[in-house]
């Protein structure tokens, strides 16, 4: 029995010692996500457009229904969102509306400090969501 709290006692006595902290001083210190980390959306321009065609996939296959997309044409006949809003109130970051996008023009970065103090920040639109 002395011989296993001696030894429990030397692991904690090991995790204790400088260097074995697995704990970070956030905010002064960051982590790296993995590159699986599902963020903030982001919708992925073109050369002069964002590269969306407004399939209607993404808000379709969305189980929280956050995602609202308004398409329009230009002249050429293409279609594009005239309106693309996400809700991250609502959002619960699962990823489909990335799986569901025919043309990958919606994906999610590592941006996990996504914390604020008014509800209205929360609402991401086009313009936001483009850069």
């Amino acid at each position: 029995m002395f011989k296993e709290f001696a030894k429990g006692l030397s692991i904690t006595f090991k995790h204790l010692l400088p260097g074995h902290s697995t704990t970070v001083q956030y905010p002064h210190v960051k982590l790296k996500p993995s590159d699986r980390f599902r963020g903030l959306h982001r919708l992925v321009p073109t050369q002069d457009r964002e590269k969306c065609v407004a399939c209607y996939l993404c808000p379709t296959v969305c189980p929280a229904k956050c995602i609202t997309v308004e398409s329009a044409e230009n002249d050429k006949g293409e279609k594009y969102p005239a309106v693309y809003r996400i809700d991250l109130l609502r959002c619960i970051f699962c990823g489909y509306c990335v799986e569901a996008c025919p043309v990958e023009a919606i994906e999610m970065t590592a941006e996990y400090e996504l914390a604020n103090y008014q509800r209205e920040i929360f609402a991401y639109n086009k313009e936001r969501l483009l850069r």
